[in-house]
């Protein structure tokens, strides 16, 4: 069964009777107006202020599959299941159904709907604490239908609890979270994953890591709050919050625990084997490490994100980074820059129906392939000094090692597998000394972007508001100045300004600016109303409301407008809010700032006072 299958036999299952959910589209990877977050990392994200008790326009059931990226997982990236882009398949209960409609359905989808065998399916559930009790609920439903006390166990909260910051002590005050309940599949324990790593022999349990057992969904019942050290309080609504990747289930459905066997990478794995000098079968978690980076890095750029130093765009640079030196381990140092736009192209083509079908495949590959290209002169130069250094008799130890690594970007495991190459190895005592130093590194690293990285809400703040509705007059006027073919490619608003990239083959003139700025501000010196209606989607294309022609949208849309009637409004936009009321509100607007931050790519600063 293919991927696409599967995510359409998911949607179905739920939008159809009696499920009754509406399918809602897909967030960006980067969410606009939530500055605490570097990327969307789960089908949740978008949706908390609807899972705190705020009314969604479609409703209580939801469901979609959502991309995702998880930098989180990046350093276990290279075993059979974990990936740093997804797709999450989700539903949700926004105060509906709950526990005993919920872990009926998910089982019947995967038994009925997918042709799971119900005997190789084991569920875990929530032991309960201090604040919340164990969930005896879920281990009694899970009874009735069929799994048996010996396929349920019982997990504390570092596993069986779900926020998007971890366990209830990691929360921040203000994040949601709650007790969950998660699937398995057993592939039993006679099969093996890779050469020389059987699973355990011995007993083990689901959430063991030899790999036996693999996580296919997780129904969270977020229900609770953090409102103090050590305390949460219930949310005023109970909430159903199910992911599962479509990765993981579609390797399950086909009876194969490698991940990257499915039709999501073969086409990735096939086209490194052609431009390397080794086989998949020989160098997995290399091909692993190499795709799933790319993957990741083809996405980013799609979504409007270059290479860089800086925050999203130092992500891409250390993926790309990672998976150049990957390639120059399987024998592809000869055309390493090529082999990567190689690699992007079929990663546009296997996702070209659904969420890069907009896209150009060339400018993509060509910004992935510029980045590798910088890199590679890197990647030579720490061989080089290695070369040079062994060849005049002189020890690599761990402080040269680190230099390697803090000057170029040259990491510990490309030092080893080089030194490995002249029958070298470090010491014990090197390794200790350069992890030491690593971890302050790090730490260093972690308190710089804490607030970064972790969690927190949507910003909804005035400042915020104000500068998403000037967002939007300034795609429209944009598009009066320079022409239709001005689109969203990229945007990211804090409380001090709004950053906007579009597509465009040179910088503003100081006259457009001007023009720009002059539309702005005359619209928001009239105190126009900025309205929304909620419409079939084929109506809302037919109104001329500018929407993101790489996203998928459910088939009904908000769209928001600025003027008193649609037909004639100055902007006119899909979007989920939030708006000011009226444009009055906003305050002067100035472009601050613009820039060329890839090809043809014109990135603007704006802020208003």
């Amino acid at each position: 069964m293919k991927s696409k299958e599967v995510r359409e036999k998911f949607i179905k299952f739920f939008v159809s009777y009696p499920r009754n959910h509406k399918e809602i589209s897909p967030a960006p990877l980067i969410l606009e107006n939530d500055p605490t977050t570097l990327f969307t990392s789960s089908g949740m994200q978008p949706l908390v202020p609807y899972l705190m008790g705020k009314s969604h326009p479609l409703g209580k059931r939801l469901v979609d599959s959502q991309p995702s990226i998880r930098t989180v997982d990046i350093d276990e990236v290279g075993d059979n299941r974990h990936l740093t882009f997804f797709e999450m398949l989700g539903n949700w209960s926004l105060g509906d159904y709950f526990k005993k409609e919920q872990l009926p359905w998910i089982l019947d989808f995967f038994t009925k709907d997918l042709g799971l065998s119900q005997e190789k399916l084991w569920v875990s559930v929530f032991e309960g604490n201090d604040q919340v009790p164990k969930d005896e609920e879920s281990a009694e439903i899970w009874k009735k239908l069929g799994i048996p006390d010996s396929r349920i166990y019982f997990y504390d909260a570092k596993k069986n609890w779900w926020s998007r910051t971890g366990s209830p002590d990691e929360m921040p005050i203000g994040e949601i979270g709650g007790p969950d309940s998660e699937i398995f599949y057993d592939f039993g324990k006679e099969l093996k994953l890779h050469e020389n790593s059987p699973f355990k022999n011995e007993e083990c349990h689901p959430n063991c890591d030899c790999g036996r057992y693999m996580e296919i969904g997780n129904s969270v019942f977020m229900q609770y709050k953090k409102i103090g050290e050590n305390k949460l309080e219930e949310l005023p609504q109970k909430n159903v919050d199910f992911g599962g990747g479509l990765e993981r289930i579609a390797a399950v459905v086909n009876g194969d625990p490698d991940i990257y066997k499915s039709d999501l990478f073969i086409g990735l794995i096939n086209e490194l084997e052609r431009n390397s000098n080794a086989k998949y079968e020989d160098k997995k978690r290399d091909f692993r490490i190499i795709v799933d980076h790319i993957k990741a890095s083809v996405f980013l750029v799609a979504n409007g994100i270059v290479p860089s130093n800086k925050q999203h765009g130092y992500v891409i640079r250390r993926l790309l980074r990672r998976s150049a030196i990957k390639m120059h381990k399987i024998g592809a140092v000869k055309n390493i820059i090529e082999t990567s736009r190689k690699v992007a192209n079929q990663v546009v083509d296997t996702y070209k129906d659904r969420y890069l079908k907009d896209n150009n495949a060339l400018d993509i590959s060509v910004e992935i392939g510029d980045e590798v290209n910088k890199f590679s002169g890197v990647l030579d130069k720490g061989i080089k000094l290695i070369d040079k250094l062994i060849n005049e008799g002189r020890k690599i130890d761990s402080d040269l090692a680190f230099d390697l690594f803090q000057t170029y970007g040259f990491p510990l495991e490309a030092t080893e597998e080089y030194l490995e190459s002249y029958g070298k190895r470090f010491t014990v005592e090197d390794k200790i000394k350069y992890d030491d130093r690593f971890r302050k590194h790090q730490e260093i690293s972690r308190t710089t972007s804490a607030g970064i990285f972790k969690g927190g809400l949507a910003d909804q703040s005035p400042e915020v508001i104000r500068l998403h509705t000037a967002t939007h007059l300034l795609l429209a006027a944009l598009r009066k100045v320079l022409g239709e073919h001005i689109v969203q490619k990229g945007q990211n608003i804090t409380k001090d300004r709004s950053r906007f990239d579009f597509p465009h083959t040179q910088k503003l003139t100081d006259e457009e600016i001007k023009q720009v700025e002059n539309l702005i501000n005359d619209i928001v010196s009239k105190n126009l109303p900025v309205n929304f209606n909620i419409m079939p989607k084929n109506e809302a294309e037919n109104t001329g409301a500018i929407h993101a022609f790489n996203e998928k949208y459910a088939d009904t849309v908000k769209v928001y407008f600025v003027g008193d009637v649609l037909e004639n409004a100055f902007s006119k936009e899909f979007c989920g809010g939030p708006h000011v009321t009226s444009t009055s509100e906003i305050g002067r607007v100035r472009i601050i700032k613009q820039d060329k931050v890839g090809s043809d790519i014109i990135r603007i600063y704006l802020v208003v006072e």
